[in-house]
């Protein structure tokens, strides 16, 4: 995010090495002002509740209409259920916001058999965005055997979120949808869109899902119905490997967020290397992250539709 021309990289890192650990995952966190040069903080976000003992796991930042920024993030809580968080910075007049607050409400979202939810694959909330009929929308990577979903949740105070009763979109035969991205583009325009601009005929909108599968990104192009929330892709496109991927290398779990200054949406990326463990831990190190803006991205995207 940008928050205060500042702007913010939220990772997920083990702390304690160069070697995964999901259940002692938080939230690294570093500012900068051009991109480029960066400044190490302290975590953001560390397991230390019921709702996120066993790691504090991917999400996403929205910027409030008051300027406020939230983060909604999947924690792995005292059961090994993935469940959906909530926190907010202490102090919104330090523009690095190096401490931040969890919701007492916490978790915000839970997964059971009533709503037919998989505990054990339900993470990764999206950024937030706002409706015509004045509740956010969030969607959340889940699986149903072997059907891939984007389950959609809203809420009218960013609090109580109720499961709507479709997906936004689901595909069968995909598996795990990790890192669910949605956002709008414009058809004619290079400028990016702020994730709750509406939709209308001169605007698409891009649902981008990691494939747990084959540890790749995949991108369709569609039209977003806000009336019965639903993403439908444009003909060509299927939510499956067969899909558009953003980069052909090692790239996976991106986010995209909204440069309000700029006017510009700017795409991360995990790559996540191809050396072996015992080099990872030799260097100390284990991963990249890497940026670009997605004017790009979105002359490509015009030019399929």
């Amino acid at each position: 995010m940008i928050y205060k021309g500042i702007y913010h990289l939220f990772y997920q890192w083990n702390q304690n090495g160069a070697v995964m650990d999901v259940n002692k995952t938080v939230w690294g966190h570093a500012t900068s002002t051009d991109l480029i040069n960066w400044i190490t903080l302290s975590p953001a976000i560390r397991p230390s509740r019921p709702s996120d003992i066993n790691g504090c796991w991917s999400g996403s930042v929205t910027i409030l209409p008051n300027g406020k920024p939230v983060i909604l993030y999947t924690g792995n809580d005292r059961y090994n259920r993935q469940v959906q968080n909530l926190v907010k910075p202490k102090n919104l007049t330090d523009p690095y916001l190096r401490h931040w607050t969890k919701s007492p409400e916490n978790p915000l979202v839970t997964p059971s058999p009533v709503n037919h939810i998989n505990s054990s694959a339900f993470r990764d909330p999206t950024t937030a965005w706002f409706g015509r009929d004045g509740r956010w929308r969030i969607t959340t990577g889940s699986q149903e055997g072997r059907r891939g979903l984007a389950i959609l949740h809203t809420s009218k105070d960013f609090v109580i979120w109720k499961q709507s009763p479709k997906p936004l979109h689901y595909h069968d035969g995909t598996g795990m949808w990790e890192c669910p991205d949605f956002f709008p583009v414009a058809r004619t325009d290079s400028r990016g869109l702020d994730t709750s601009f509406s939709s209308g005929p001169m605007v698409k909108h891009v649902l981008k899902v990691s494939l747990t599968d084959t540890f790749n990104d995949y991108y369709t192009i569609g039209t977003y119905d806000e009336v019965r929330d639903v993403y439908v892709p444009d003909k060509g496109f299927v939510q499956d490997e067969t899909a558009p991927r953003y980069d052909y290398g090692k790239f996976y779990a991106s986010k995209t967020f909204y440069d309000s200054v700029n006017q510009r949406r700017i795409l991360w990326g995990w790559v996540n290397e191809s050396s072996p463990e015992k080099d990872n831990i030799k260097k100390g190190w284990a991963g990249l992250q890497v940026t670009t803006p997605v004017e790009s991205l979105t002359f490509c995207l015009i030019t399929q539709i």
